[in-house]
């Protein structure tokens, strides 16, 4: 593995840890992009990469990400990711778990862990048993906590209402056509609520059994995984893995709209301008997908107070993201700077970078 200092997507990182346990088998990364504005928060991902310098690229982008994301919510949270390196059967033991939990604890409340792809609910709370510097944790009826998946989905749900009235001009979804890529958590719940508002979907995951149990509930269509890009449709939402805006990606947009989840969805920094050029707005990810972070900090730090997270209050914190895109879009109309480049600058100016 190349040093992480030299790779192109280092970025002043504070903290960059390669963390080894013999005994369990765990190999992870934890990445702290910035503690400026309070302890780096970000997921943990458990994923299995071809090369180690693909992981390491990863956690890079994907904390740095945090950072900007944390700070565009307006949370007291600064920016961090893990990603644990899974052999290709994806072995995961309670030794490995609890060794991370180890690493975490070994930080001293610099960085803040929970779910992120592959990593469970039920994992997290054999984290919580080595550190309390974990959040996404059971909750009780009426506070906030547990799976902040259906946090995710709703606030890129909202956006993409968002991007539809900003750019076509509709306040409603009916038959607006939604081409949705990924059907787990975050891409399954944006799909359920945009059929509830009589939205015509397009489905696809890499797992089609689950993506046409989706459609058959939904009453939606389904391409192959392979084909998702290239629906013609008003919206295309990305929620699966990251880095597929890029040339080629970009080429095959059908859509005017490009809206979800999926982190670092622009491969390269010039990707974000070459989808302007092509007339498509695209909402970025770490404003639009923030609806999981958020419950997470709203959980963790009033859990550092000895009391239960206010849902009331992550419900009216998601509830800004629209408010929050648009301000974007209206910046990038009025100064013909890509919405991505307008939020960067946004977020770098929050963190003091």
């Amino acid at each position: 593995m190349p040093a992480f200092w030299t790779e192109a997507d280092f970025d002043d990182h504070e903290r960059v840890e390669l963390v080894r346990d013999r005994a369990s088998g765990l190999t992870a990364i934890i990445a702290l992009h910035s503690t400026h504005l309070g302890p780096a928060a970000g997921g943990t991902r458990f994923w299995h990469y071809p090369d180690p310098a693909v992981a390491m690229r990863d956690a890079l982008r994907l904390s740095r990400g945090m950072s900007y994301k944390n700070a565009m919510a307006g949370l007291p949270m600064g920016g961090g990711k893990a990603v644990i390196l899974a052999d290709a059967a994806r072995t995961k033991t309670p030794e490995m778990i609890a060794a991370f939990g180890d690493a975490v604890e070994a930080l001293g409340g610099r960085y803040v862990t929970a779910e992120d792809v592959g990593i469970s609910e039920a994992d997290m709370v054999a984290v919580s048993r080595r550190t309390a510097h974990v959040s996404g944790l059971p909750s009780a009826d009426g506070a906030a906590g547990g799976d902040p998946g259906p946090f995710t989905a709703k606030g890129i749900y909202l956006g993409i209402k968002a991007a539809v009235a900003h750019k076509l001009g509709r306040d409603d979804m009916a038959g607006v056509h939604v081409a949705v890529q990924g059907t787990g958590s975050v891409g399954g719940g944006v799909a359920r609520l945009l059929a509830k508002d009589g939205a015509r979907l397009t489905l696809a995951d890499v797992h089609h059994d689950r993506a046409a149990a989706l459609a058959a509930e939904l009453g939606a269509a389904q391409v192959p995984a392979e084909e998702i890009m290239g629906v013609a449709c008003d919206v295309f939402s990305p929620n699966a893995l990251g880095a597929i805006l890029d040339d080629e990606g970009i080429a095959r947009i059908d859509a005017p709209i490009v809206a979800g989840g999926a982190n670092n969805q622009l491969a390269r920094p010039e990707h974000g301008a070459m989808l302007a050029a092509r007339g498509i707005l695209y909402a970025p990810d770490y404003v639009i997908n923030a609806g999981g972070i958020i419950s997470v900090a709203v959980e963790h730090l009033a859990r550092g107070q000895g009391r239960h997270g206010d849902l009331d209050d992550v419900r009216r914190r998601i509830a800004q993201i629209p408010e929050r895109l648009d301000t974007i879009w209206r910046e990038s109309d009025a100064s013909g700077t890509p919405p991505d480049v307008v939020a960067d600058r946004m977020a770098q100016s929050l963190i003091g970078r």
